[in-house]
């Protein structure tokens, strides 16, 4: 139908295109020929105009919903995110309790341990003191009968021994 359409606008431009002798038909020529070119132009670039518009249009709105989609996603993963933050807080917070308690029993132990060390090393002292002092005991008593063996035997009796102790032992 278009075809036929462009045909006969061809035939009527090439007829009504000739120049007549009448001045005031010039006009009708004229804005008839205007258009039958508006039309073809139409007829040709109308189409090609449609399409990129209609393509530009779809671009656009391709990008809004890619931004859009985005958008969501970027929402998504800040809620995830939150999430995940509330949760490791609960967490910091459950650790630092455990810890605590892990910390106290730690130092109880500790303590426990330290007075158990305390008195052992209380009890290996005394025993050391009395270690040392049977030691300070076995010398005196070998210093008092080195020098009762070295005095004569004939001094030696009762009375000599006790002040040789005394001496010893003031």
């Amino acid at each position: 139908m278009s075809r036929i359409l462009v045909i006969l606008l061809m035939i009527s431009t090439y007829a009504l295109a000739s120049e007549a002798e009448h001045a005031a038909s010039d006009i009708v020529q004229r804005s008839v020929n205007f258009i039958i070119f508006a039309g073809l132009i139409w007829y040709l670039v109308a189409e090609p105009v449609k399409n990129f518009f209609s393509s530009r249009s779809q671009a656009i709105a391709d990008d809004l919903k890619r931004v859009q989609d985005k958008l969501n996603e970027s929402i998504s993963l800040k809620k995830d995110a939150l999430t995940k933050i509330s949760e490791a807080e609960k967490f910091a917070k459950e650790l630092d309790a455990i810890s605590k308690k892990e910390n106290k029993i730690i130092n109880d132990k500790i303590m426990l341990q330290c007075d158990v060390d305390l008195e052992l090393l209380g009890k290996h002292q005394a025993s050391l003191v009395e270690f040392d002092q049977r030691s300070m005991i076995r010398s005196v008593v070998e210093d008092i009968m080195e020098e009762t063996l070295k005095q004569s035997s004939k001094n030696f009796d009762k009375e000599a021994m006790a002040n040789v102790l005394l001496k010893k032992v003031a």
